[in-house]
């Protein structure tokens, strides 16, 4: 499993020409499953996720967490992070986890997020959506389970 994490002050997702979700100060979060994830790389992300001190405190350093700070998160399915462009100009995209299995354990991961207390909003799976969002700071973490 693989989750690009930004601090944003907002971001939203528009899908068919219509905002569907939107956050204020938070996380988006881009997750990728891939073939062999289980069940408890959910767990594992979610921990991640809502424990990741990456909010400044008064002296600027990385001292709050999302939980810390009452942010938001919105989450969205994203299986291109899985694509392999080291060879040819395609990326090759078999590492990641095929449709079915994705779409149980990203919505596995957002429950788990939910059952911790977050706000938490998504996106569509596998829908075509255009992301906005304002990067604070910028700080962007990639973390793999």
């Amino acid at each position: 499993m693989k989750a690009v994490i930004q601090r944003v002050n907002f971001a939203s997702v528009e899908i068919e020409g219509r905002i569907y979700s939107s956050i204020k100060k938070g996380f988006l979060v881009f997750l990728a499953i891939g073939q062999e994830d289980k069940i408890d790389d959910c767990i594992k992300m979610a921990d991640k996720i809502s424990k990741l001190r990456i909010f400044s405190n008064e002296n600027g350093k990385f001292d709050y967490s999302i939980e810390d700070i009452k942010g938001e998160i919105l989450i969205i399915s994203q299986f291109t992070l899985y694509g392999d462009a080291s060879k040819g100009r395609r990326p090759d995209f078999t590492k990641a986890a095929i449709p079915q299995k994705a779409r149980e354990l990203y919505e596995k991961t957002v429950n788990e997020l939910i059952k911790r207390n977050l706000p938490v909003e998504t996106g569509i799976f596998a829908a075509d959506m255009l992301v906005k969002l304002e990067n604070d700071g910028p700080v962007t973490i990639i973390y793999e389970t």
